[in-house]
């Protein structure tokens, strides 16, 4: 268990600095790696807080002690990260659906110009 937790240490820090650099260096804009920030600090805080892991575990209907708590932390890791993914999906969808919109709009645009230069006469 504590193998499992000093590795999900080192890799919540990980993912925190990847998310800092990632934004300073304009890889990720700020509206999306709000979501990555607050998951790596989510998963941070549980690797160090034990007794909430072993509170989650309860919670969730497993008996105290054993191997309650690394499947507790796995199972709130996976929803976390199934969380952030939907989030993104949504944001995807999004600005795909805006992305259509405006590629109909430039459409018609330019279709109107271009009937409006066939009307006007040559100088």
């Amino acid at each position: 268990m504590d193998r499992l937790l000093h590795i999900m240490t080192g890799f919540s820090v990980l993912l925190i600095l990847l998310v800092l650099v990632s934004v300073r260096r304009a890889h990720i804009r700020v509206e999306y790696s709000v979501s990555w920030f607050v998951a790596a600090l989510l998963l941070l805080i549980l690797s160090q807080w034990r007794s909430l892991l072993e509170r989650i575990a309860s919670a969730m209907g497993m008996r105290p002690g054993g191997n309650s708590a690394p499947i507790a932390f796995l199972v709130v890791t996976g929803a976390l990260f199934l969380f952030v993914l939907f989030r993104l999906s949504v944001m995807i969808s999004t600005l795909k659906d805006t992305n259509v919109a405006l590629t109909q709009r430039l459409a018609i645009l330019e279709y109107r110009f271009g009937r409006h230069e066939e009307t006007q006469p040559e100088k």
